[in-house]
């Protein structure tokens, strides 16, 4: 039950920022749910061997190239999906990061 609505809060957060995002397209509330699942395994999945693979510049730059590895999995996201379209890497990174806060933000009311 927490996975489907941790998963409805991410679809949520998908919605929310495609309206407020002006490169972030979602045609309807079904492609953000198939959205929201696939950010979560690409995340459960491809990030973990990015993070791997990109760590000697992860440290070098204190951490912050994993924002750039972010901002790589929503293009992921945005060429597996129909229905679902990221203007640039610059709209995908602040679609990552403000997705980051909205689902913490969210992650806090709920409880």
């Amino acid at each position: 039950m927490k996975l489907i609505i941790k998963l409805l809060l991410n679809a949520f957060a998908v919605v929310v920022l495609s309206k407020v995002l002006s490169g972030v397209n979602v045609d309807n509330y079904t492609t953000a749910i198939i959205v929201a699942v696939v950010l979560s395994v690409l995340n459960l999945l491809v990030k973990p061997i990015l993070v791997v693979l990109t760590l000697p510049i992860t440290i070098l730059t204190f951490g912050v190239f994993l924002l750039i590895i972010n901002a790589l999995i929503v293009l992921l996201a945005d060429k597996l999906i129909d229905g679902f379209s990221i203007g640039s890497i610059w709209i995908a990174l602040l679609f990552s990061i403000l997705l980051f806060f909205l689902h913490s933000l969210l992650k806090e009311t709920k409880k």
